[in-house]
């Protein structure tokens, strides 16, 4: 019978969303930001940062990628929606994040869902 599950730990896409969240959670120290581009890249990159610890932790969980994906969406979205967009630093960086969040998010999805049924993913 083949393995059904896949180790926690090991998941690129979960490695990079932690990394993803830490440089836009500290991006504010290297970037000019507002208070509201601050509080939102620190706020979001340390959701996503939690999120990818609980993705590492278990490895099945189809909820913890789907958040990954709704973090990057609002990643993209708040330099419009929070104001920031004329601080160019700050914008760049949470458009790049949100795309590469999307990204990581969509291309973990296959293999969570597979270790949550319980079929080998390839």
């Amino acid at each position: 019978m083949a393995e059904t599950t896949q180790r926690s730990w090991q998941r690129w896409q979960d490695w990079a969303a932690l990394v993803i969240g830490v440089l836009t959670a500290l991006s504010p120290l290297v970037t000019t930001t507002n208070a509201a581009a601050a509080w939102t890249m620190v706020v979001l990159g340390v959701v996503l940062a939690a999120t990818s610890l609980w993705s590492l932790a278990a490895p099945g969980s189809v909820a913890s990628e789907w958040v990954h994906g709704i973090l990057g969406v609002l990643l993209f979205l708040a330099p419009w929606v929070m104001g920031y967009t004329a601080m160019t630093g700050a914008s760049w960086t949470s458009w790049v994040a949100g795309v590469l969040t999307v990204a990581v998010a969509a291309s973990a999805l296959p293999a969570a869902t597979a270790v949550h049924r319980g079929a080998v993913a390839h």
